[in-house]
């Protein structure tokens, strides 16, 4: 899988959804190159003036991540699309996606503790390093206090819960995850709710990360975007780094999700 972003979970409505074919998502070439690709990813890393290059055609979901980036201006932004393929006896052609198959993707995904001890590819480094040293679900911002993964039996409509994850690049921080149910697809905002340090120097600022996580079904398969976007610090050299950083978080995390579809399906 070619290096690629961060970060992080998603969902359906409780209500009747329906699969949308690949080529109605994305462009005919995307979907093609997708099909082609051994792990069917696709990446882009932009600077300075990103504008989203791999947006798949869904209204709620544009709307929530062209708001975001007009809220926040970044400078920093990391795409992925990723065609993740059913197991062949979960493959259908029905336009309705089997609400078990639903809940158990989204329980895959509430799944935040699992993240302890995941590896990424560092890029200064030339090596596989440690992740989330620490990785939990807590009750708020104030009191941190550790909470057991969630289990649903029915998907709800909205979801808002805090994370705490120590992040050996980044530090000790909070997390917000704001997740919404549309017609056919489930995807969540995170937010950070402290700012992130390089060591002793401050680069991302509190609420200067954005992140967008959705899940589609496809019917055969399920299409996962993610998008990172950064307002960062403008020091020489340190855009390269952090969206190198970035990029192969994304490609961790989609690992990570990768995994948990294969024992969760």
């Amino acid at each position: 899988m070619k290096k690629g972003f961060l970060l992080l979970v998603f969902f359906f409505t409780a209500f009747s959804s329906f699969s949308v074919p690949l080529e109605g998502l994305i462009s005919d070439g995307y979907a093609k190159q997708l099909r082609e690709l051994k792990r069917g990813q696709i990446m882009e890393v932009q600077f300075k003036t990103p504008a989203p290059l791999l947006l798949p055609k869904i209204s709620e979901l544009k709307n929530a991540v062209t708001g975001n980036i007009s809220e926040l201006n970044p400078n920093i932004m990391v795409e992925t699309l990723y065609l993740y393929l059913k197991p062949e006896k979960l493959r259908s052609d029905a336009d309705n996606w089997v609400p078990e198959q639903k809940i158990n993707v989204f329980n895959q995904l509430m799944a935040i503790s699992s993240l302890t001890g995941i590896e990424y590819y560092s890029a200064s480094r030339g090596i596989m390093r440690t992740f989330y040293e620490y990785s939990a679900i807590i009750d708020n911002p104030q009191s941190k206090k550790t909470l057991v993964d969630p289990v649903y039996t029915q998907i709800p409509a909205s979801l808002n819960l805090y994370a705490r994850q120590k992040d050996l690049t980044f530090g000790d921080n909070i997390y917000q995850y704001n997740f919404t149910a549309s017609k056919n697809t489930i995807f969540f905002v995170q937010e950070n709710i402290t700012a992130l340090n390089y060591g002793i120097i401050p680069v991302i600022g509190k609420g200067n990360l954005r992140s967008v996580l959705a899940v589609i079904d496809c019917g055969n398969s399920i299409l996962i975007y993610a998008v990172s976007m950064v307002k960062a610090v403008s020091i020489p050299g340190f855009s390269d780094k952090i969206g190198n950083s970035f990029s192969n978080r994304a490609d961790a995390l989609l690992n990570w999700f990768d995994n948990r579809l294969d024992g969760g399906l």
